[in-house]
């Protein structure tokens, strides 16, 4: 869009929501007391709401074949107690959808993937709002930019921009959506390049905890403030129905992916290699990620976890495996090599749709950032590992310790008072996750080996204090380590909450209220 016409179509919208009432919330949103209905049934909600939606729109409850797919997620454990789904089938109708909730005290949740792995979300009671059929990609004639619908997954974005001869930062995970990982940051394989998701947000079309629609971005008059806000800690104050984000023409026809599996004896080798590969934020910027795991594997052995490693580049072979020297001489048992088009990396990394990864199952989960990789902790880690399955044979083949290395030069160059993700200066993401087989009476192990590991990584870098991604986090981390340490910033967002979110109606995704 044009500057000017950009800028006259936010003085519309900022006209709107003042008529609305942004400043003072319109009437209609204090109509009744935000107490959740007792009871919300299908036929109720279909009977009151149904005739003002859109055609295609749908509205159903645990009776539904839709249902399944609408309330799973993949923190199985820690779900939300969804009473009636609400499928949109158009943008304005999430506006209405949310009206309808306020006015009849109900409480309102979007759905974009089913991810994370908070268990804050076990506090709601009410409406989901399923946005999967708002999955338009659009490309802009400037072929700058494109609109993308807040349900869409990030295999969706990846296609049809590849196909179109483009691509944009996304989320690493095929199956996870677009816009939810953005909204926490949204780190992935182009990060090195072009900087985290949300860094390339140009213009967001929301729905306010009022239902007032608008389009938000970085400018004054179009409501810059929660722009910032919405770029890291987003979840706390809006849903996003689409986003216009940079696109950038593909440079290569083809990604070059190497995986390793090597036996414990080669840890400390390994993580000495990854730590010289990644340097103090220098990894090379076309070397997307490197995904790492100790991981049970049966075939190999049932007893002694392995090294498994998963790296991807954007570019030939040759470029890649000479950067890969030092992998290349560790000696691994198992290797396997590849080109393949951008659209197949996922799935080249065990990311793609339809892998482990993307199973509903995960119980236990912790995580942490790390900037360097300390090898003792790393093989206390592995040690515990062992010793944990050893004891819990139930837990052997569904548990992992995960480590992300991405390239980080596109991110960290981005100025970090720029927006609300706070964390440019961490290199490495980390966690695990284990699933408990119900009825197996293993949920307070699995609690207790999650939070051990967890306390160990923190432990490994004694001056840091621990951080996590807020897409990560768990449910019982300090504001701080998710939102920054620094005052201003959890002053200026609980600023942007009074003013956009003032009786905290979006409280469910690890909020900051």
């Amino acid at each position: 869009m044009h500057v000017f016409a950009r800028h006259v179509a936010c003085g519309l919208a900022l006209l709107q929501s003042l008529a609305a009432g942004l400043a003072v919330p319109s009437p209609e949103f204090f109509d009744k007391e935000l107490v959740t209905r007792r009871v919300v049934t299908p036929a109720t909600v279909q009977a009151e709401l149904g005739s003002k939606l859109s055609s295609g729109s749908l509205i159903y409850g645990p009776e539904s074949p839709l249902w399944a797919d609408s309330t799973e997620r993949w923190a199985g454990a820690s779900l939300p107690d969804i009473q009636v789904v609400v499928l949109p089938a158009a943008e304005d109708d999430v506006s209405v959808i949310v009206k309808y909730c306020n006015r009849n005290s109900i409480n309102f949740f979007a759905r974009g993937h089913g991810h994370g792995m908070t268990k804050t979300i076990a506090t709601f009671k009410g409406i989901e709002i399923d946005l999967k059929l708002l999955t338009a990609v659009s490309i802009l004639p400037d072929k700058k930019s494109a609109w993308i619908g807040g349900g869409q997954s990030v295999a969706g974005v990846i296609g049809a921009l590849w196909n179109a001869g483009y691509v944009t930062p996304t989320g690493s995970n095929a199956c996870v959506g677009f816009v939810g990982p953005a909204l926490g940051g949204g780190h992935g394989r182009y990060e090195g390049l072009y900087g985290l998701a949300s860094d390339n947000f140009i213009n967001l079309k929301v729905v306010l905890a009022d239902g007032t629609k608008l389009l938000v971005n970085g400018s004054a008059d179009c409501h810059g403030d929660l722009f910032w806000g919405l770029k890291g800690a987003g979840h706390n104050f809006a849903i996003v129905t689409s986003a216009q984000s940079k696109i950038y023409p593909k440079q290569v026809d083809t990604w070059h992916f190497h995986n390793y599996v090597w036996t414990q004896d080669k840890l400390e080798t390994v993580f000495a290699a990854l730590n010289t590969f990644h340097g103090n934020g220098t990894t090379p910027v076309k070397m997307g990620v490197n995904f790492g795991q100790f991981v049970i594997e049966p075939a190999i052995s049932a007893a002694e976890a392995i090294l498994q490693w998963a790296f991807a580049y954007a570019g030939p072979a040759a470029e890649a495996e000479a950067l890969l020297a030092p992998f290349n001489a560790i000696g691994a048992i198992v290797e396997q090599v590849g080109d393949v088009p951008y659209t197949q990396i996922p799935e080249a990394q065990g990311m793609g749709v339809g892998s482990p990864g993307c199973a509903s199952a995960l119980y236990a989960g912790t995580s942490a950032n790390i900037q360097a990789y300390n090898i003792t902790t790393e093989r206390t880690i592995y040690k515990l590992f062992n010793q944990k399955i050893a004891q819990y044979p139930a837990l052997a083949t569904v548990s992992r310790v995960f480590h992300e290395g991405y390239a980080t030069k596109g991110m960290a160059d981005i100025d970090p008072s720029s927006s609300a993700f706070p964390l440019r200066d961490e290199l490495h993401l980390v966690f695990f996750t284990t699933a408990v087989p119900p009825g197996s009476g293993l949920t307070a192990a699995a609690d207790a080996w999650s939070t051990q590991v967890k306390d160990l990584w923190n432990g490994g870098q004694p001056t840091r204090r621990p951080t996590t991604y807020v897409n990560y986090a768990t449910g019982g981390e300090s504001l701080q380590s998710m939102y920054g340490y620094e005052p201003w910033r959890l002053a200026r967002l609980r600023a942007l909450k009074s003013k956009y979110d003032p009786n905290n109606r979006f409280r469910f995704y690890n909020p900051i209220v």
